[in-house]
């Protein structure tokens, strides 16, 4: 299924139902007061979060939604049936904004449902307007008509920790072997073209987010950019995942991804930072550059204390890094209310 994290829609409430102007008649009663009932109101359109969506794509392909028109009054003072409200099922960690700026809307919390577009008020009935001086109203009003709107929806991925990396740096292969989840590996650029989430065991368990590979100029939109950057605004932490490469040392790797996200948002660096240093079994290899690399690790390790060297191939090192991501994470992941920006 393609992934869909941005689209345009217009809501709208339906109309509210008239009211009704309607007299009694009954059998010796000639003359009976007014007894039109009220309109009903119109369908009001709400959002509510879901797991059981991940993508906005089914709105890519319905671009407009109405709440139904509620039911004009009868008499005999009957009141008109209001109009059924729309729910609309959003991925969690949908934005919703209106276009004019009056609607802003976020929801990161499975089940959390907001109102977008209230239906309008149902008319009154001549019943209304009896007074002392006027016994025979002829009168009643209108349904207003609902609220309407053009909406902005876009997808932030919820997550406890964002998976930071260059393209064939082995997320995919790091997400996979951590968790449960089955991303698509390949050694070519972009292999990810789409966020995935996984889940790490642990009590409670942890969800890690993987986005398609950072280049250098993302910020402004190369490569997959800032389409997807917007996917670890919601993490808690930042784990930054480099390896071992011919053309560029580790501690280059590491300034390149810290830059690239200061110049997307400088706020996402002051979060809990994780550094993994993936294809460790590089170092084992009989080529000429394995002592390069090891020397390379040894430094970056001792200017970055807080970092692993893991081989997420031959799945080396991950039980340490499991371990600790669950201790440092728990106390939040814990937290029933916990919010993300």
């Amino acid at each position: 299924m393609r992934f869909v994290d941005e689209v345009k829609i217009k809501v709208a409430g339906g109309k509210g139902g008239n009211g009704c102007m309607s007299f009694r008649r009954e059998a010796h009663i000639p003359k009976g007061g007014p007894d039109g009932g009220d309109g009903g109101r119109g369908g009001s359109v709400y959002f509510e979060a879901s797991h059981d969506v991940q993508t906005l794509i089914d709105f890519r392909y319905q671009r407009s939604y109405q709440g139904p028109d509620g039911e004009k009054g009868h008499g005999a003072d009957c009141y008109g049936k209001k109009g059924e409200d729309i729910v609309l099922k959003v991925p969690v960690g949908t934005h919703i904004r209106s276009i004019d700026g009056v609607l802003d809307l976020d929801l990161t919390q499975v089940g959390q449902r907001a109102l977008a577009a209230k239906g309008g008020k149902g008319g009154l009935g001549n019943i209304h307007f009896k007074s002392s001086v006027n016994r025979a109203p002829r009168e009643s009003t209108p349904g207003e008509e609902g609220e309407h709107y053009d909406l902005q929806l876009e997808l932030k991925l919820v997550s406890d920790i964002g998976l930071v990396g260059f393209p064939n740096a082995g997320k995919s292969t790091l997400l996979n072997a951590l968790t449960a989840a089955r991303s698509k590996i390949g050694n070519y650029p972009f292999t990810t073209l789409a966020p995935h989430l996984g889940v790490i065991p642990g009590d409670p368990p942890l969800i890690m987010a993987d986005i398609p590979g950072i280049i250098e100029g993302a910020h402004q939109g190369a490569g997959l950019g800032i389409q997807f950057l917007r996917h670890i605004s919601r993490s808690f932490a930042l784990l930054f995942l480099i390896s071992f490469d011919d053309e560029k040392d580790l501690e280059r790797q590491y300034g390149s991804l810290l830059e690239e996200i200061r110049l997307y948002d400088a706020r996402l660096l002051d979060r809990p930072r994780i550094v993994v240093v993936n294809k460790s079994d590089l170092l084992n290899a009989t080529q000429q550059n394995a002592e390069t690399f090891q020397a390379q690790w040894e430094n970056f390790h001792q200017k970055v204390p807080e970092s692993f060297l893991i081989s997420a191939k031959e799945q080396e090192g991950l039980e340490e890094l499991s371990a600790f991501l669950n201790s440092r994470l728990s106390d939040f992941v814990k937290m029933p209310d916990r919010l993300r920006a």
